[in-house]
């Protein structure tokens, strides 16, 4: 995992000359989309550099039998806030689809994808997994930076017909106990202060 200002902005050109937009890299290094603009950014000096926290998660991500002991606890939370109130778990492309159906294998419930196009783009429910129509969902993803990416998902979730019950995430980076009027749940909470 990077850790200079200068191992990170090798990474992003490194993401970017191999196709990755701004959306992918923000998902890949865990970073705010603000973040990574300012990384990509030349001659910007350290008094423009974004309030923002690198969350490393990969001693979960590469074991699948870690991905679901964390997964247990999700399930858990869900239960604690909403009870038996869900149909559907969704999962946020990239990082957040592993949880997700690990959830919802776990639950026994239906499992749907949501693709994260661009910044300035809402995103994708994937044809190929469960419908989310009529259905109470609850949405997963690995850190929450800024919370666009949970809100537009959010939003193209109630456009489909969804009835969105909870947000979880590994990491939430903000003070914000909901988005768009959905609780939103992080296994901790990575804030400065």
């Amino acid at each position: 995992m990077p850790l200079s200002v200068d191992e990170l902005r090798s990474k992003v050109e490194e993401y970017r000359g191999k196709g990755l937009n701004s959306q992918q890299i923000a998902d890949e290094l865990s970073l705010s989309h603000t973040t990574i603009q300012w990384l990509s950014s030349s001659g910007v000096s350290a008094e423009d550099r974004p309030n923002d926290i690198q969350v490393g998660w990969r001693s979960i991500a590469v074991k699948a039998g870690r991905i679901e002991a964390v997964s247990y606890v999700f399930a858990d939370i869900i239960d604690e806030e909403i009870g038996d109130e869900v149909d559907a778990i969704v999962g946020i492309s990239l990082n957040g689809i592993a949880f997700a159906q690990a959830i919802a294998g776990q639950m026994d419930l239906d499992l749907s994808i949501s693709r994260s196009i661009g910044e300035d783009e809402g995103g994708h429910l994937s044809e190929v997994f469960a419908g989310v129509g009529g259905k109470r969902v609850v949405v997963v993803d690995d850190v929450v930076s800024s919370g666009e990416t949970m809100r537009k998902t959010i939003r193209d979730l109630r456009s489909a017909g969804a009835d969105v019950k909870l947000c979880l995430v590994l990491a939430n980076k903000t003070h914000n106990n909901d988005l768009e009027g959905v609780p939103l749940r992080g296994l901790v909470r990575v804030v400065t202060v």
